[in-house]
């Protein structure tokens, strides 16, 4: 037989479990409530859900979308669609049913896997678009027909499917907010998700008897990686559905969690909690938070009270994080926005608007190379030429180098706000606020809140002779947006502060408003 090096050399994501079950078949990988599944169970069952696409007559690079909260199941799903040389498709669970009917539109979608709860309300919209819908449920209700995934799953065999991949195969398209009023779909490889997660257990250091809980959204690309560096290292993850401190705090105690990934916000939950001294935490040995910086006096106190050791990842679905980290040693001494230094496998640098690389310590666009920048933006060849400039990734942050190297943020070149761990794009909101029949003009900026760290707030303009109170403005964006997109808080000015060329001055409103959820 001829040397077949896309064979013996290829580098594809379902690799990385069936390696694991080799090496540790009987070791536990996955944990949800009481129910388990070894490293061998797990490898099987994504095996048999491969096998089962394959044989309903998907080929490959056929796009499969999931709207799944976590669980077992949505593990399966994101590394058995792999498996089978799919495309992964997966949807944010808060989406409306328009902008699921754009998405399914977009990758023209075969299949949409859909957890039972979720699927009532969207399925009409489904339907609309998407030829196949195959429903997640742990067990069937007696006398009622499927399709559910249990019974796919059951019925399939459980060998490895045989499908040729290319590193370079698009293995997923996950939909991320933009500038624009509809999202973009980034392109990602095999090749991008495999080293990004290889990276991120080595700059994690994680360890193969460690022990996670998967709380952020496996739909989400920085929870999507970090469960696959687990899977690298054969280590053991526990599904949480949903974060709530007190049973958090209980799975930890139980189960000896000793590496974990929240949002700043979610860490003040806990420390907060008048009910934290009754539990043991102490399994903890690292913590890993993202979306922002977190104050020096609530660091502070969570690594006394908490954990000893916490540390900061950057990175967006575009350069599949982690593309920063911002390591313990300096989470007390470096005090501001810090990102800290680039990934292992990322070269990162700052560059002015005429594509001229800057020296330390001046400010300018941060980007990126890597082999974890994606293949681009999905069917949109002008976004991709544009973030893919004079030969490098364009982040769209605003950055520059400290005297010891370390990457400090500055702020966003576009008006994305994060909020609770969401991404929203302001133009969405006010395209929304737009539509409202009172509402002459609109814009939204994110403001510092203590909770969602940003909060959406629209400030409108009501045409004359019109008259909207606030709730009435807010139950219009919740006929069109997603649940973390409608503000909240509407603030009703007489005009917008503008420049002598008319272009509303975002900056000044921030400034203007930036105590208003402290007030």
């Amino acid at each position: 037989m001829p040397f077949q090096p896309s064979v013996i050399q290829r580098i594809a994501i379902g690799d990385m479990l069936r390696r694991a079950a080799a090496r540790a078949p009987g070791k536990t990988a996955l944990i949800e409530g009481e129910r388990r599944l070894s490293y061998r169970e797990l490898d099987q069952r994504c095996n048999q859900l491969a096998n089962h696409l394959l044989a309903q007559g998907l080929k490959k690079g056929d796009a499969v979308a999931t709207l799944c909260l976590n669980s077992i199941e949505q593990v399966v799903m994101a590394f058995g669609i792999a498996k089978a040389g799919l495309v992964w498709v997966p949807m944010n669970v808060m989406l409306a049913g328009e902008q699921i009917q754009y998405i399914l539109g977009q990758v023209e979608a075969r299949l949409v896997i859909a957890d039972d709860e979720l699927l009532a309300p969207v399925r009409a919209a489904i339907e609309a678009v998407c030829p196949g819908v195959l429903v997640n449920r742990v067990s069937s209700p007696p006398g009622v027909a499927g399709p559910w995934l249990h019974e796919a799953l059951q019925a399939a065999p459980s060998s490895e499917p045989e499908v040729q991949i290319d590193d370079r195969d698009l293995a997923q398209i996950m939909f991320t907010s933009g500038t624009t009023a509809h999202p973009k779909g980034v392109a990602i490889s095999h090749l991008a998700v495999f080293v990004a997660s290889l990276s991120g257990a080595i700059e994690g250091g994680i360890q193969h008897d460690d022990v996670t809980g998967v709380v952020m959204p496996v739909f989400h690309c920085a929870e999507h990686s970090l469960v696959a560096a687990f899977v690298h290292l054969g280590a053991t993850l526990v599904i949480v559905r949903r974060f709530e401190p007190v049973a958090f705090m209980r799975t930890v105690q139980q189960h000896r969690l000793s590496w974990i990934f929240l949002l700043p916000m979610m860490y003040r939950a806990l420390l907060d909690h008048p009910e934290r001294a009754g539990f043991d935490l102490s399994s903890l040995r690292l913590c890993l938070y993202a979306m922002q910086p977190m104050e020096p006096a609530l660091l502070r106190r969570l690594t006394q009270e908490i954990c000893p050791r916490f540390a900061l990842a950057s990175g967006q679905t575009e350069t599949y994080p982690g593309t920063t980290y911002f390591k313990p040693e300096y989470q007390l001494s470096k005090p501001g926005p810090y990102w800290g230094t680039p990934a292992l496998i990322n070269d990162m640098a700052i560059m002015d608007d005429e594509g001229q690389l800057l020296p330390q310590g001046q400010v300018g666009e941060l980007v990126v190379r890597g082999p974890n920048v994606m293949n681009g933006y999905y069917k949109n060849p002008e976004a991709t030429a544009e973030a893919c400039r004079h030969g490098w990734h364009h982040t769209g942050d605003l950055c520059f180098y400290d005297p010891d190297g370390l990457l400090v943020f500055v702020d966003r070149k576009k008006d994305m706000i994060k909020t609770g761990g969401e991404n929203v794009a302001s133009i969405t909101v006010e395209t929304a606020l737009l539509g409202h029949p009172a509402v002459g003009n609109a814009v939204v900026v994110g403001l510092p809140h203590e909770h969602w760290t940003e909060a959406v707030t629209a400030f409108v303009v009501l045409k004359p002779g019109q008259a909207a109170d606030a709730e009435a403005v807010l139950a219009h964006c919740r006929q069109r947006l997603a649940r973390h997109e409608v503000p909240k808080a509407v603030v009703f000015l007489p005009a917008l502060p503008t420049t002598a060329t008319g272009k509303i001055q975002k900056n000044v409103l921030r400034q203007q408003y930036q105590q208003h959820f402290q007030a």
